[in-house]
């Protein structure tokens, strides 16, 4: 799981029919100490997320299974899914010293 902001939400006439009624948001990636980290991107919001909200997302396969994809045929074709909402971080002095 990452740390991400939502910053902005993404609309869209029309979707691939397992996405129709999900919410698409961008997001900017961050580290834990909220830094900005690469480019936003789109992910679909699973848990209701809102405008500055700060959140976890996952990728790839993780993604397509955070909005029910079981089988080939009602996976959805998503790169990433907000998964939930931080509501605190307390980061140790020893997890910053690892990062180095």
């Amino acid at each position: 799981m990452q740390a991400a902001k939502v910053i902005g939400r993404v609309v869209a006439s029309r979707k691939y029919e397992t996405l129709e009624g999900v919410k698409l948001l961008l997001i900017q990636p961050l580290t834990w100490e909220k830094a900005p980290q690469g480019d936003p991107i789109v992910a679909a919001d699973t848990v209701g997320s809102g405008a500055n909200e700060l959140v976890f997302w996952v990728a790839a396969r993780e993604a397509a299974v955070a909005l029910g994809g079981i089988s080939l045929k009602d996976t959805p074709p998503i790169d990433a899914a907000i998964v939930g909402i931080v509501d605190g971080i307390n980061l140790q002095d020893w997890t910053r010293e690892l990062s180095k």
